[in-house]
Order: C-alpha cells, then structure tokens, then sequence
C-alpha cells in the first residue's frame, strides 16, 4: 500500500488563476481520452454545420453554444463520476450501477436538449 502524499501548499492569488488553468487543460485532456466526449465533439461539429445549412439565427447558435458547453460540463463530470465510482467499487455493486446509469441519464438530457433545438431550427426553415 502506497504512503499518503502530504497536502501540497495553497495557491493564491493570480498564480491560482493559472494553476486551475491548467487543472482543466489537464481535465479536457482525461475527458478527451473518452469515447463518448469524441463522439459528442463530432456530433456538435455536425450539428454545427446543420444548423448553418438550415440558416440558424444568431439566437439559435448561441443557445446551440450555451447548450454544448453544459454537455462538456455534464460529460465531465459523469466521467468524474464513473472514476469515483470505479475506485469505490472495483467489483460489480448496485451503487455503482445505478451511480453510473444517473450519471449517463444526465448525458442524454441535455443531447436530447440539442435535439429539440435541431427540431426548433429545422422547423422555422421548412415551415416557418
């Protein structure tokens, strides 16, 4: 069994600023290392292009915008989730199940939040 490490000094000031930088840079890269998030990246480039072919309105790309950055906050931390869970419980549990299953109920809210947008836009250029 590894020796606990000691708690590293508090950082303030501006140099905290660029230490939590860094802390996310170091997150976007351990989210990257998913699946799920690349497939999410792909789809929002998609959907990207969709919502310029069916001449979305600025308003639209913004809650587009609002909406992708709450599904990277989600993915994040779902897969921060599924970390802890994993360190919990190496073996099979129902916490874990059910733990990991909210976790993915979370993900697909706010896709299917992107969907109704698509369905919004899509609409307003065929009908409206």
């Amino acid at each position: 069994m590894t020796q606990p490490q000691p708690r590293p000094p508090r950082i303030t000031g501006v140099r905290h600023f660029f230490a939590a930088m860094g802390y996310s840079l170091s997150g976007a890269r351990r989210l990257w290392a998913e699946d799920a998030f690349r497939q999410e990246m792909i789809g929002g480039v998609s959907m990207l292009v969709v919502l310029a072919l069916l001449d979305a309105s600025g308003a639209e790309f913004a809650a587009f915008g609002a909406l992708f950055a709450i599904l990277v906050a989600v993915e994040a931390l779902n897969t921060a989730l599924e970390c802890v869970v994993d360190h919990l419980s190496p073996d099979w549990s129902e916490f874990a199940r059910d733990a990991k299953d909210l976790g993915s109920l979370a993900v697909m809210c706010v896709l299917l939040a992107h969907g109704v947008l698509l369905a919004h836009v899509a609409w307003a250029a065929f009908f409206g």
